[in-house]
């Protein structure tokens, strides 16, 4: 049985930047880049979609910025100078990262997090906005691929930040999301031996298993002989279709190509990863059978 939906509030902060020489247009709809809200609105229905309906996210509150985050280093950037580096596609500042502690202040999420008002917040911006794809922050955080939040320890509970780019799509959107998910199901498994890894299992692709993959991992689909090799059309071996009926995997094979996640789409091979993860009820080895609830949830993982 599929376990009840986990409803996460999400503080949504979008960085537009209105670029003063182009009669005050957005970086967005200067260079003709994805509108946020419709590529957040279908981010929401393709997780859910692919969660079997566990992961129901909740925009309680949407900020829209017209300035750039501070970086690391104390550097901002103004919008037309900003707008020249795109076209010329050099000379971007670095080192990139933002001041993650800016941000978290000047939108107060660490005081939202602690009063339950939201979950988690999703940054959205430009290239080169300094975002990690996610990262950490709250009493014991860990590798969220990124080092833990810096001065985010206060709140009662672990969170997530995302950091999406509304210059790329949805696809890259949920390449984020399942990058949280790895990292986060690396330690839900660690110090578990090989032979009680259920997760490193998981993510076996030919390259590294030969005749012996499975579901793969972001980067890898079963039959991928490089990174993002999801439209390669060599056939496999793969347990792949045993993950549907975890936590019974009696490692049945058959052959797969790229038809099986659409032949190199990005966005539908990575909903095909995802409707792969265990989803139902009850444990295993002292560990829930609904991963999901470690993905949406990192205070359930010890």
């Amino acid at each position: 049985m599929i376990p009840s939906p986990i409803h996460r509030k999400i503080s949504l902060i979008i960085h537009a930047p209105s670029v003063p020489s182009k009669s005050g247009r957005t970086l967005p709809k200067l260079f003709g880049w994805n509108d946020p809200d419709r590529l957040v609105e279908r981010f929401v229905t393709d997780m859910r979609e692919a969660s079997y309906g566990i992961a129901r996210f909740e925009v309680v509150e949407r900020m829209e910025v017209d300035e750039f985050p501070i970086k690391a280093d104390g550097f901002r950037y103004d919008a037309d100078p900003f707008a020249q580096l795109w076209r010329r596609q050099r000379e971007f500042h670095q080192p990139d990262l933002v001041d993650y502690g800016s941000l978290l202040r000047q939108f107060d999420i660490i005081e939202k997090v602690t009063s339950g008002e939201i979950d988690e917040a999703w940054l959205m911006a430009f290239p080169y906005a300094g975002y990690y794809e996610s990262t950490m922050g709250g009493p014991n955080a860990f590798w969220c691929n990124s080092p833990p939040l810096p001065d985010a320890e206060r709140t009662r509970r672990r969170f997530v930040v995302m950091g999406f780019n509304y210059e790329r799509g949805v696809g890259e959107m949920m390449e984020a999301f399942g990058h949280r998910a790895e990292s986060i199901m690396t330690r839900v498994y660690a110090g578990r031996g090989p032979e009680n890894d259920l997760w490193q299992r998981f993510t076996r692709y030919d390259g590294q298993h030969p005749g012996g993959s499975e579901v793969g991992n972001m980067h890898f689909a079963p039959n991928s002989a490089r990174d993002y090799d999801w439209g390669n059309r060599r056939f496999v071996e793969s347990a792949c279709d045993d993950w549907y009926d975890f936590p019974e995997l009696t490692g049945a094979r058959r052959q797969v190509s790229s038809e099986e996640w659409g032949g190199g789409d990005i966005r539908l091979h990575h909903a095909w990863w995802f409707r792969h993860l265990p989803h139902v009820g009850g444990s295993t080895g002292g560990l829930l059978n609904n991963w999901w609830a470690y993905i949406l949830d990192p205070d359930r993982v010890e």
